[in-house]
């Protein structure tokens, strides 16, 4: 009886089934579908996490602090004075 068998496979199958049961066997599915997705994530996310980076430094550099009432107020007097 070889590797290439159509039983031997069955029988191993059936094995497999009875030992884990089909709800085991599904979530091995999904967990292995989300290791290869964190994998791929993780292959590209250098490149992603400098490009957040860099727009984070753009937004802070863009954005003027926020102050307090009073001095938004006073901005605002001397842009209605000129």
């Amino acid at each position: 009886m070889g590797l290439d068998s159509i039983w031997h496979w069955a029988i191993l199958l059936v094995i497999i089934l009875l030992v884990f049961g089909t709800g085991k066997l599904t979530r091995v599915g999904s967990d292995l579908g989300n290791a290869v997705r964190g994998f791929k994530k993780a292959m590209q996310g250098d490149e992603d996490e400098e490009k957040r980076k860099a727009q984070e430094k753009e937004k802070l550099q863009a954005d003027p602090p926020l102050g307090t009432g009073s001095s938004t107020s006073q901005q605002r007097d001397s842009s209605e004075s000129k």
